[in-house]
């Protein structure tokens, strides 16, 4: 699952003091080192991690892709301008 928003997670959670363990225990990860691989983008979040991470960082799932969204809404608004 590419194209998360990983400097929001690593902001957040630091934001929250929580750390890279607790993180990890949350997920499922036997250590810090694991989640902090996943934090930092060597590994992909998997889709039925983001909900545990939007409850312990107390946001919404789309807070993890919203730069995402709005880079979408910007090319889909130039295409249709090109169509037209």
């Amino acid at each position: 699952m590419g194209n998360l928003n990983l400097e929001f997670i690593k902001k957040r959670r630091q934001e929250l003091n929580l750390s890279l363990q607790e993180m990890a225990e949350s997920l499922g990860f036997k250590n810090a080192s694991t989640y902090m691989k996943y934090e930092d983008g060597t590994y992909s979040f998997k889709a039925n991690h983001l909900p545990i991470l939007a409850n312990k960082l107390e946001a919404k799932i789309e807070d993890f892709f919203i730069e995402n969204f709005a880079e979408i809404a910007i090319l889909e608004n130039e295409v249709s301008k090109e169509v037209i």
